[in-house]
């Protein structure tokens, strides 16, 4: 009896083997079903010559299906393409593809399809509602380079925290060990049969570290432009210091029993603003905040309470518990999807720019300045140094609708030249001693203006005022445009301030 009973046992581990390898096979099937390799064409903005774009640039990534007939992948992969088109695994033909909506700050966007059909053998993704564990084993699907079929790579979940993805926007990021390469961004990571987030990044230099988006992320994301309009995350503005330091608690006449974390610089000096600088900030919400500022989110796990404003906030306010004076005060903070800056990032848009006889006139941008400074190209000289450029990098702006105007390219060669040296990066002080507020303001006080001269001062140390007759300067600028191969004097907004009649 008994090698029967053995025999018996044995054939029941075996088809139960078989029924996993077989549900495994059938769930590795679905995902590889749903995960497309995206191939994009991009024609990035040039900062330096703003009436152009860089020469066109191929790019390929991953997306995957989900609901309502889309394609979800990473911002990166089709940020200013000019032409998108998917491919399914191991599909011979490529689909052609346009941007639905895309929101640059969480590195996400949506594709939309020309064919339709193509959803109905390739069916959405289901994700999951909940974060990942660390050490839950991950897949990450995707189409690397080195290979033209699709790559599935293991790892773990290794760290779950909440990070900057832009300039101002944080939320949470998983760290996994999975291998991640350029062409895994947009794919997605599996834990058993559902997506928990969306490659899009790994680190340099390291082995084995990349990060995905969360599917929380996905989902705040996908609310968000559920309207056909990318309107952006609430961003909690301000400087914060952590209370470790016990002479700092001390200064606050702090009870050893009072957690939270100090607001050291606050976002608006108005008296009706809710936060006061030394304020203590010891709830969002019901939560209570730590002395490093962390909330926890499950039994092993601390993120930065910030993560909690997303979740939150209500018509514009996130309310907070503070403690003020010894006196605990229940505010309600303001916060908005965009952060006033006196350089913005172009997010998808190109520079505005206006020509005026050898010049050329745009806004500074972040994209400006990032270029700029990887060149090194004279980001030590004096009149960078001591200009707003570099010392305004990151303000506010100090009045409405404030924005740098630069230089943004050498003076086109012409004989109103002669003489000048290279102005380019050199920020617009004032024209005729009106000063300049804005690329628009610029072109209005040129259009207005009946002086025989035209002056324009630049800020900071070592630059040259430039001089021009203004009647060469209009006669001038058609012949100066053609020669340049240049086919419109100015973007459309610009051109819109210089037509206007006051």
């Amino acid at each position: 009896m008994a090698p029967r009973r053995h025999a018996a046992l044995a054939s029941a581990l075996i088809l139960a083997l078989i029924g996993r390898r077989a549900a495994a096979q059938t769930t590795n099937s679905s995902v590889e079903n749903s995960v497309v390799k995206v191939f994009s064409t991009v024609l990035p903005p040039d900062p330096y010559r703003p009436w152009s774009k860089q020469a066109p640039t191929e790019v390929t990534g991953s997306g995957v299906v989900i609901e309502g007939r889309r394609i979800l992948t990473n911002a990166h992969v089709v940020l200013y393409a000019s032409q998108i088109q998917v491919q399914a695994n191991q599909a011979g033909d490529k689909v052609s593809a346009t941007v639905e909506t895309i929101g640059p700050d969480m590195d996400l966007a949506v594709l939309k399809l020309e064919d339709q059909a193509f959803f109905d053998s390739h069916p959405p993704l289901p994700r999951t509602s909940t974060l990942p564990e660390v050490k839950e084993t991950v897949l990450a699907y995707g189409f690397p380079l080195g290979g033209d079929t699709l790559s599935i790579t293991r790892g773990i979940v290794s760290r779950i925290e909440f990070a900057n993805y832009g300039r101002f926007v944080g939320g949470l990021r998983v760290q996994i060990d999975a291998a991640i390469n350029a062409g895994n961004s947009g794919g997605p990571a599996m834990v058993g049969d559902r997506m928990i987030g969306l490659a899009f990044s790994h680190l340099g230099k390291a082995d084995n570290i990349g990060y995905i988006i969360p599917t929380e992320e996905v989902d705040l994301f996908l609310r968000d432009v559920a309207d056909g309009r990318y309107d952006g995350k609430p961003i909690m503005l301000g400087t914060l210091q952590t209370l470790e330091n016990d002479a700092l608690r001390a200064f606050l006449k702090l009870d050893k029993t009072v957690e939270g974390i100090v607001v050291h610089q606050v976002e608006s000096d108005d008296p009706a603003y809710p936060l006061k600088e030394w304020d203590l900030i010891t709830k969002i919400g019901d939560t209570r905040v730590d002395d490093q500022g962390m909330i926890p989110l499950g039994p092993n796990l601390r993120v930065s309470f910030r993560y909690r404003v997303q979740q939150l906030a209500k018509n514009g306010k996130v309310p907070l518990t503070v403690v003020r004076g010894a006196r605990e005060v229940q505010v309600e903070l303001p916060v908005s999807p965009s952060a006033p800056v006196l350089i913005p990032d172009l997010q998808g848009a190109y520079p505005s720019y206006f020509v005026y006889g050898p010049v050329v006139f745009s806004d500074a941008t972040g994209q400006f300045l990032a270029g700029f400074a990887s060149s090194g190209a004279n980001m030590t000289s004096i009149g960078i140094m001591t200009g707003p450029l570099f010392k305004r990098v990151l303000d506010k702006p100090a009045f409405e609708g404030e924005r740098l105007v630069v230089i943004s390219s050498p003076l086109f060669p012409h004989r109103l030249s002669k003489g000048y040296g290279n102005p380019i990066s050199r920020v617009v002080k004032a024209i005729n001693g009106v000063r300049i507020r804005n690329l628009a303001h610029l072109v209005e006080v040129l259009r207005d203006t009946q002086a025989e001269f035209i002056t324009i001062e630049v800020d900071g140390r070592g630059g040259e005022s430039l001089v021009f007759r203004r009647s060469e300067v209009l006669a001038a600028t058609d012949e100066i445009l053609t020669n340049n191969g240049v086919r419109h004097q100015g973007s459309p907004d610009a051109l819109a301030a210089w037509e206007r009649r006051p």
